[in-house]
């Protein structure tokens, strides 16, 4: 027999890379951490709200992918040369835009430990410490906001982490849906109704669509000054009446913990009473203002929820805890299961057959989930109730602060009450002057504190965004970001003033 060629077989793996080399991690590792350390440490320095032109990016990044590797060094540098101005810096001390999203040095290093293990969590079994360190982190944090023992695991209920406030409310709103056509019948979705306020984040709308409500049966009911912008339960109700009568259901009701537009308060003891007449399910929105009830001169706004079926807010917001970690809770499980559960042979196990575990898959709309619950697990031990609490509570002082301010400036006001960390303020119609039989006092003062606010965030010094509150434009200066001091808060005063200066005097 004749000898095979002396060659080298080919199998394919000579030159393969290797994506988690652990000395080539550490090394990447230290010059992410040291890019974003240096980063934060020059952060107020950058304009705070993103100075680029729409499609600016395309301009400057190849057209194809690189088909050779390229290194991290240069990797970066592209990330400060292009990245960086396209950016609008949330993290920076003169952010007051919007709500914070407050990061920590735990909420990060949690999520690096999160994404490391890169686990997917869907059920006990894919990672046991994935699902019960959830449950427990929630049931402590249910514990730190004094939440009714029926929200607990320990109590017949339980948590979740979902991603957003906006999966929150279509997971319990699936929940009831499915509770009530299961009496009432599939074929009578159409007459099911959802309820919110004028002043309910559109997250309820959205979550209505999905849901298959009909478009027709979201009711935003009308809110007013004279009730700081709160749904009041008398309309509530007379809104429900009016639904029964027509013959349709009343299925959902999301009342707000400090709404998006004036961190306005839904009084939840009222609006229960009412939503438990008509076997309405009522889901707590505290979004924002669901961390400030940690500290107990804050629990009061929380009163009520005893007779609510669930209630979530954003960890990502106020809590030093990286986006995404949207935290429920809710007196039911089997609720969510019911309406969420699926069980395909391929995920058959021996404790999920035994129902001695969580499957958390069945809580939420996707399949997939990360290991949130690791990142809010730092963040509590690492700063503790005591100085989360202190933090809160700087935010807020700061924001009376601000609130003083204005009060010392005659040509401004505060156009609703303060009840967190965030002010509602303008410039008052009685300093606007012109030709009002062109429009009126107000539209002039709507338009003036519009452009006002416009070329305050044209200036990239600070970043404000604005609402309209009972058709009045109001500027919102949420202080919230993590490395924000009073010294920033005078400074944007001080901005607030010259901007004013310049634009009342050229008018």
């Amino acid at each position: 027999m004749g000898s095979l060629p002396n060659q080298k077989l080919d199998t394919g793996f000579s030159g393969v890379i290797k994506p988690l080399d652990p000395e080539e991690f550490r090394r990447q590792g230290h010059l992410v951490i040291d890019f974003l350390a240096d980063y934060y440490k020059n952060v107020d320095k950058y304009p705070v709200r993103s100075q680029v032109e729409p499609g600016y990016l395309k301009k400057r990044l190849p057209e194809s992918a690189p088909y050779d590797a390229e290194p991290i060094e240069k990797i970066l540098g592209d990330v400060q040369n292009d990245i960086v101005p396209g950016i609008t810096h949330w993290q920076s001390p003169n952010y007051f835009a919007y709500f914070p999203s407050s990061g920590s040095i735990a909420g990060f290093l949690g999520e690096m430990l999160s994404t490391g293990f890169n686990v997917v969590g869907f059920n006990w079994m894919s990672s046991p410490a994935a699902t019960e360190l959830e449950s427990i982190v929630m049931d402590w944090l249910g514990k730190m906001l004094k939440l009714p023992s029926e929200f607990l695991f320990s109590g017949g209920g339980g948590g979740v982490l979902q991603g957003t406030t906006c999966e929150a409310i279509l997971c319990t709103m699936v929940a009831a849906r499915d509770r009530v056509l299961k009496k009432i019948g599939r074929e009578n979705i159409n007459k099911l109704v959802v309820y919110g306020s004028d002043q309910t984040h559109s997250a309820i709308q959205k979550a209505a669509q999905i849901a298959g409500i009909n478009p027709s049966n979201f009711r935003a009911i009308a809110t007013s000054k004279s009730n700081a912008f709160g749904l009041t339960a008398e309309a509530f109700r007379a809104q429900v009446e009016s639904d029964v009568e027509s013959g349709l259901v009343p299925l959902f009701l999301c009342a707000t913990i400090g709404t998006t537009s004036s961190t306005a308060v839904d009084p939840l003891g009222p609006l229960c009473s009412v939503a438990k007449e008509f076997n309405i399910w009522v889901h707590v929105d505290a979004a924002y203002a669901g961390s400030a009830c940690i500290c107990p001169e804050y629990r009061h706004f929380l009163d009520g929820v005893e007779n609510a079926d669930s209630f979530s807010f954003n960890a990502h917001k106020w809590f030093l805890t990286t986006l995404d970690c949207c935290c429920m809770w809710v007196k039911d499980p089997s609720a969510l299961v019911k309406a969420l559960s699926t069980y395909p042979e391929y995920l058959r196990n021996k404790a999920s057959d035994e129902k001695s575990v969580i499957d958390y898959k069945d809580w939420q709309i996707t399949l997939s989930r990360r290991f949130r619950s690791l990142k809010l697990w730092l963040v509590i031990r690492s700063y503790g109730v005591a100085n989360l609490r202190k933090f809160l509570r700087s935010h807020i002082k700061m924001a009376k602060n601000f609130e003083g301010l204005i009060g010392m400036d005659k040509r401004f006001e505060v156009v609703v009450p303060r009840n967190f960390a965030t002010v509602c303020f303008r410039i008052s119609p009685i300093e606007i002057s012109g030709n009002h039989q062109i429009v009126s006092k107000e539209e002039a003062a709507n338009n003036i504190n519009a452009k006002l606010l416009e070329t305050i965030n044209e200036s990239g010094k600070i970043y404000m965004t604005h609402a309209v509150i009972g058709g009045v434009y109001v500027m919102r200066f949420a202080v919230g970001a993590t490395l924000t001091e009073n010294r920033h808060v005078i400074l944007a005063w001080k901005i607030v003033q010259e901007h004013a200066n310049a634009l009342l005097n050229s008018s």
